[in-house]
């Protein structure tokens, strides 16, 4: 047994080389990245991160720093459904949701990345190992692009492997969401996957109205149409608007999961390891999905997520959009004909450049 010596935390602000929009958040500036290193009795490690829009990340990094250090060390790191359950527990009343979960993901992560390491083995293969090359969609950020700027974005996705695209719908004419969604069906054709994404922005009948429209191109799924906490609406737009409906990303737990499947009849259930409590609740999750015959997808952190769609016979696809991390790590996604290809490296392979980091810290 080795036991649990030091976790080690960063918090980095990341600027954006491009203003990225949506229709919810607006427009994004940079990114926050909390980490956490945690070292053994052995003399080995692992990592884990999370990450913001832009806000919030001091409460993370406070809650990383402070709070879980002493529920962690001197524990057995091989035992993390048990450190999972102290941490959630013991923060619980103060927390459940909202930065806990985002730091409790973050170090998930780091024990899981330990444990692989350990085992020398790539954490796909020890999480069950289905298949490495999983299907995957470059996920633009891109509700601001006009048409011709948006179809340049994709052929710029295409050229570097993409096989899908997910593009921003949420724009105040409904019409202008449908004619660049026509736009990119028209460029890429009948069999070409199209995803579409609105951000929660819509009212249920704004979303049931947005759907029709969209059905003539057939995007593969509508994504976050309107808040996740509306589980009964998100019903009602399935049922009415005649598109498959993808949500997660802001779904914080597996219990939220069981409802937005058995209530809100989401067709593609979308965790993000970084939030919804790391990578033991997302394999739940997974698993949840495949006990009702459904696909997963992803959203968010592509270069740990890789790892646990490739781990399970029901994945669909990866989502994959860079925030400026892919200039921190050693060896970025790689894109392959349309398939992401989990790395053959021990733990999840995610290897920081510490020092460039350094310069983008954020705790001041």
């Amino acid at each position: 047994m080795a036991k649990i010596e030091n976790l080690k935390t960063g918090f980095y602000r990341l600027p954006l080389k491009e203003v990225l929009v949506d229709a919810m958040h607006g427009e994004h500036h940079a990114f926050e990245i909390i980490t956490i290193e945690i070292s053994d009795g052995d003399g080995a490690s692992g990592a884990g991160y999370t990450f913001t829009g832009g806000r919030n990340g001091g409460a993370i990094f406070d809650i990383a720093s402070r709070e879980i250090p002493p529920l962690a060390v001197g524990e057995d790191a091989d035992r993390i459904e048990h450190l999972w359950n102290k941490v959630w527990w013991a923060s619980h009343y103060g927390g459940r949701g909202g930065p806990t979960v985002l730091a409790l993901s973050a170090f998930d992560m780091a024990l899981w990345d330990l444990k692989a390491k350990k085992a020398g083995m790539p954490l796909w293969k020890l999480l069950g190992g289905f298949d490495p090359a999983v299907p995957c969609y470059a996920g633009g950020i891109d509700l601001h692009l006009t048409p011709d700027q948006l179809l340049e974005q994709s052929e710029r996705n295409v050229k570097r492997g993409f096989r899908a695209l997910k593009m921003k719908v949420g724009r105040e004419k409904l019409s202008e969401d449908v004619d660049k969604l026509a736009a990119m069906r028209n460029h890429f054709g009948d069999g070409f996957p199209l995803m579409v994404d609105a951000n929660m922005k819509w009212s249920v009948a704004e979303a049931i109205r947005a759907a029709r429209a969209f059905e003539p191109c057939q995007p593969v799924w509508l994504e976050e149409p309107i808040i996740p906490d509306d589980l009964e609406g998100h019903a009602t737009v399935a049922a009415e608007g005649g598109l498959p409906i993808a949500s997660g990303e802001n779904m914080r737990t597996v219990w939220e999961f069981r409802h937005a499947i058995t209530v809100g009849k989401i067709s593609f259930p979308e965790p993000d390891v970084t939030n919804c409590g790391g990578v033991t609740p997302f394999m739940k999750i997974a698993h949840l999905a495949e006990s009702f015959n459904l696909p997963v997808t992803s959203h968010g952190a592509h270069d740990i997520t890789v790892h646990l769609l490739a781990a399970v016979p029901n994945r669909s696809y990866l989502e994959a959009h860079g925030f400026g991390l892919e200039d921190y790590i050693e060896k970025p996604l790689e894109i392959i004909d349309g398939n992401a290809i989990a790395p053959d490296r021990p733990g999840h392979g995610v290897v920081f450049d510490w020092k460039a980091l350094d310069k983008l810290r954020a705790e001041s």
